[in-house]
């Protein structure tokens, strides 16, 4: 079997090794959009090229961060790569199996085994706390042990498919209104906006897989990576964005660790009471400018 994640990025230098590490030691290779990186991503994620990371396409960058752009790229990537399972990532996260004691491309396997075609990830999101306020370093993943699960809705992260032998009814219906290539999609990723993957049928594996998301690493590093993006207007009033757009430098906050779990290892990750808000902002810091009918 061999299954793809699907990377995009831009000025992930901070992440893009200990991700491409993490997916190559599972069993799973990688396909890499970058998205004309001003940073060092490029040139570290080169060094895995034919050892793990099969291709890097470079996306142009417009003056707004379009996300629809990347996902229809991440669209059309899977419909021309050859592989049995795709999973639709960032490079912020680390994807885990349900248990410890296996890989990801054996439970995958074993999802495949059952007859199932798509696998939901449920998220923890590791944060730096008022007492520990800075993981801006290449070991965050050893040294951050602080989380909450984080789960608006269920499956809230369905970005893992089997891939599609022939276009489904479902597709034909959604991508007829669309120009171009989209017509000739067999997934769908962009109705909404990533969360989750779209096809007629889909037979979800009933136990969710884990997924680690390191949101950011300190405040100077969450105002680098999102105050001073410049987010597509049209996706904005789709509420794609969110608080990301909302945040300007003054709404980032860091929580204690007594509002918090501690980590104590990936098979004791607590999917228990899931926040649907992240506590790493407060949106009434950000002034009137703020749009709040965005963050939500």
């Amino acid at each position: 079997m061999r299954v793809v994640a699907i990377i995009a990025s831009y000025n992930e230098e901070r992440f893009i090794a200990n991700c491409l590490d993490h997916y190559i030691k599972h069993g799973v290779e990688v396909y890499l959009i970058d998205n004309e990186s001003t940073d060092n991503t490029v040139e570290i994620a080169k060094t895995y090229l034919n050892n793990g990371l099969i291709k890097i396409d470079i996306l142009k960058r417009d003056i707004f961060h379009t996300w629809s752009d990347i996902l229809n790229l991440k669209e059309q990537i899977a419909l021309q790569t050859k592989a049995d399972w795709f999973i639709h990532a960032d490079p912020d996260e680390i994807r885990l199996p349900p248990r410890s004691d296996m890989l990801l491309i054996d439970a995958f396997k074993e999802a495949d085994k059952q007859g199932y075609d798509a696998v939901n990830f449920f998220e923890y999101s590791f944060v730096p706390t008022v007492e520990h306020p800075d993981y801006d370093h290449p070991d965050y993943i050893k040294t951050m042990h602080w989380y909450y699960p984080f789960c608006p809705s269920h499956p809230h992260r369905l970005n893992a498919w089997k891939k599609k032998s022939a276009k489904t009814n479902f597709l034909k219906k959604y991508f007829s209104k669309s120009k171009g290539s989209k017509a000739n999609h067999q997934i769908g990723l962009t109705q909404s906006g990533g969360h989750r993957v779209e096809f007629e049928g889909i037979r979800c594996f009933p136990v969710d897989f884990k997924m680690k998301h390191y949101i950011l690493l300190s405040i100077p590093h969450a105002i680098q990576q999102y105050s001073t993006r410049k987010c597509d207007p049209k996706e904005l009033k789709m509420g794609w964005q969110g608080w990301r757009d909302c945040a300007n430098p003054n709404c980032f906050i860091l929580p204690k660790e007594n509002e918090l779990r501690y980590f104590k290892g990936d098979d004791d990750l607590d999917p228990s009471n899931p926040l649907k808000e992240h506590r790493i902002y407060d949106l009434s810091r950000s002034g009137d400018d703020c749009k709040t009918e965005n963050c939500n």
